[in-house]
């Protein structure tokens, strides 16, 4: 949806350039990270399962399937395709062998630097060509905009 489309909508009409530029910014994440997942050979899903493991940590499949949005037993269909192509693993929990832990392995986070390193590389040289205070007013915003999201549904 273009900017225009968006001033359309009367509940939007006002809203400011920059906050058009964020909605920019964030379209352009979304896009980076299907391009990744292509690249990667796997579905988004499977990509943002990868993204949650390396953001949060090991967790379980509930908790995952929570963070994804989906059933547990739609996550446990993924961890097991994860699983597979060696992303993620399965561990057990030592007090309870009930309960198991989803977490990515080295192999996994060596194909995911691989796959995000170009964007990285990119995104890394335009914040290093902002100057000293350029640099902590990126920083500033960018950490209210987060927080901001954070707190979103």
């Amino acid at each position: 949806m273009s900017d225009e489309q968006i001033r359309r909508e009367p509940a939007l009409a006002t809203v400011d350039d920059t906050t058009l530029a964020v909605r920019r910014l964030i379209a352009a994440a979304q896009d980076l990270t299907v391009r990744t997942a292509h690249g990667m050979a796997m579905n988004l899903s499977d990509m943002t399962a990868i993204m949650q493991l390396s953001e949060h940590g090991p967790m379980g499949v509930a908790e995952l399937a929570r963070r994804l949005g989906v059933t547990s037993p739609a996550t446990t269909v993924l961890v097991d395709r994860l699983e597979r192509a060696g992303h993620v693993e399965r561990l057990r929990d030592a007090g309870d062998r009930r309960r198991v832990t989803i977490t990515d392995t080295a192999a996994g986070r060596a194909a995911t630097l691989h796959a995000w390193l170009p964007a990285i590389r990119r995104i890394d040289e335009v914040c290093r060509s902002l100057s000293p205070s350029e640099q902590v007013f990126a920083r500033e915003l960018l950490g209210r905009l987060a927080a901001a999201m954070a707190g979103s549904p």
